[in-house]
């Protein structure tokens, strides 16, 4: 599976059939998002920042909602969490996806706001890519986000929902959890993106790629 980092918390993932999955497009965060294609959007929320759908060009699925599912040959689980700390009393409910294919597992953690507790870990079961909000306010801080690495133990991390230098956010740098997880912990990539066959190499590392521009 290729996975390709388009800003925020958003991402396209490209199963070995050619099925493409988009997470979370976003809109009015001070940057456009990338043009993207995909036939099934994975949306974690209602919020305008994770549900774009018009960005995103040849939809015909949209999945927010718990549950499994079988797509492209690659399985999704959908599993419900909270937005914030209070149980979702202050922003709602969150879903966390689960793509595996070829026993590769990839779990994009949406807007999670809450930290790690035992049933929701059992519930997400093993992962070897991590992709785990880190820039607080609206989720989990760096802090939270090493809570839930150390949680569910990824082969490796990769943050999102940061605020880069056009982000109009009111969240963290990514360089605060660059500092929180040990710069030499981290591999920074030179692109977007990365395939989950090059994952073993990097085990145990917080993998960082650059974010695709819109063109």
């Amino acid at each position: 599976m290729k996975i390709e980092y388009l800003g925020h918390s958003c991402f396209l993932l490209q199963a070995k059939s050619g099925a493409r999955f988009l997470t979370d497009p976003y809109d009015g965060i001070g940057y456009p998002m990338p043009r993207a294609d995909a036939e099934c959007v994975l949306c974690t929320h209602g919020h305008f920042d994770h549900h774009n759908l018009a960005g995103v060009r040849g939809v015909r699925e949209v999945i927010e909602k718990s549950g499994s599912y079988e797509r492209g040959g690659v399985s999704i689980c959908a599993v419900d969490c909270f937005h914030d700390d209070v149980r979702g009393a202050k922003r709602g409910k969150n879903v966390v996806f689960i793509l595996e294919e070829g026993g590769v597992r990839v779990c994009h953690m949406g807007d999670i706001g809450e930290l790690p507790r035992r049933d929701l870990i059992a519930a997400i079961g093993r992962v070897d890519v991590l992709l785990v909000p880190v820039g607080g306010t609206y989720t989990v801080d760096a802090e939270g986000a090493l809570a839930w690495a150390e949680a569910l133990r990824p082969l490796v991390t990769v943050p999102m929902h940061y605020c880069c230098e056009d982000c109009s956010l009111d969240i963290a740098p990514l360089r605060a959890f660059v500092q929180a997880a040990g710069e030499a912990r981290c591999v920074f990539l030179p692109s977007a993106s990365f395939d989950a066959s090059e994952v073993p190499a990097w085990a145990g590392k917080v993998v960082i790629p650059q974010r695709a521009k819109h063109v």
